[in-house]
């Protein structure tokens, strides 16, 4: 199935506004790839041959690209998208835990989608957030500090429909879709809201502070 008229207006549109960021249009691979999956919920057959037509190259080169990178989906995405840290430190701190009774409350796996396209599981490496360990996303913002019961309160909560908000950053947690065309490079005016950093990550700073420390002069 290819995109509808309408579609593909509002497609080419987006797209080359991206496109016109760079100074050669095949770096806007990334960013288009997004774009598309934005539009289907992952990165579908036509989404490749969008974005092959849109930068001059051969679908193969898309294709090799969004097979690459784990945030690129090659099947459609729960309209939540729950990440759960599998990685040394939330391994040990009860990341572990929380995938096993998660995947068994949610009756699906990695890379799999609950049958009301509510919810899809994904282990991930890493989120870069240890000092809050364990730690989930949900379509890549912050869940801190997991347990097994909070984690399966949260998903319940999010195929319930009920408003869920993130532990650091915009209070409104947006849709896979809405967050893919963010990533995109279309912002949704919502990058400043809420705090970035908190707890543990700003003790270094702050011990910095009371004694007068400063960064070297380059």
């Amino acid at each position: 199935m290819t995109y509808s008229p309408e579609i593909r207006e509002r497609l080419e549109r987006d797209a080359k506004e991206i496109m016109g960021r760079y100074p050669k249009a095949r770096s806007a691979l990334l960013p288009l790839l997004h774009l598309v999956q934005s539009e289907d919920g992952y990165v579908s057959d036509d989404g490749q041959e969008f974005c092959a037509e849109m930068l001059g190259i051969s679908k193969a080169e898309v294709t090799g690209v969004a097979t690459f990178y784990t945030m690129y989906k090659r099947k459609p995405a729960g309209e939540y998208h729950v990440g759960v840290c599998i990685n040394a430190l939330c391994a040990v701190m009860g990341g572990d835990q929380i995938w096993d009774e998660l995947t068994e409350h949610v009756g699906v796996g990695h890379e799999e989608t609950t049958a009301d396209g509510k919810v899809s599981l994904e282990r991930l490496e890493c989120n870069a957030a240890c000092d809050f360990a364990p730690v989930m996303m949900v379509n890549w913002e912050f869940f801190d500090n997991q347990t097994p019961e909070s984690a399966k309160q949260l998903v319940d909560d999010l195929r319930a429909g009920k408003e869920v908000a993130p532990t650091r950053g915009p209070s409104k947690l947006c849709t896979f879709k809405q967050a893919s065309r963010v990533l995109s490079g279309l912002p949704d005016d919502l990058a400043g809201e809420g705090p970035s950093a908190a707890g543990a990550s700003l003790e270094g700073l702050k011990v910095a502070k009371a004694k007068g420390w400063k960064a070297p002069e380059a």
